[in-house]
């Protein structure tokens, strides 16, 4: 068996030698404000099925959506619909063959990011 010294060698690729990208760091938090998105849900899906099965139950389940945590969950869903969705309207477009240079990518993950932040605070301001 062939002698193999793992103990002296980095990882690869390791963290301490790469910085994170613009591109590589959106595309991580799409997929974490997919997984809100389930929750955002979940919590609505919730309070339909509570009034649907009557007002002590409607009771609790709106208590607990229009309570702070219940805001913020809901807020936080609104931010991470907007930013879901403009990575999915970047991802067609670089589909298209366009944007796909660095500088160019890179850019579109700050318009990504400064867009999400203003239609957030866009929609929590007209609702």
């Amino acid at each position: 068996m062939a002698d193999v010294n793992r103990g002296n060698r980095p990882l690869s690729p390791h963290l301490s030698i790469y910085r994170p990208q613009m591109t590589s760091m959106t595309s991580i938090f799409v997929r974490i404000t997919g997984n809100a998105l389930i929750v955002g849900a979940l919590l609505i899906v919730w309070w339909f099925v509570a009034a649907a099965a009557g007002p002590d139950a409607f009771a609790t389940a709106n208590g607990f959506i229009t309570s702070w945590f219940g805001d913020l969950i809901l807020f936080g869903s609104v931010a991470s619909l907007w930013y879901h969705t403009l990575g999915g309207v970047r991802h067609l477009i670089w589909d298209m063959g366009y944007g796909l240079e660095v500088d160019q990518a890179e850019t579109m993950g700050y318009i990504m990011i400064i867009a999400s932040v203003l239609l957030t605070i866009f929609t929590i301001i007209v609702t």
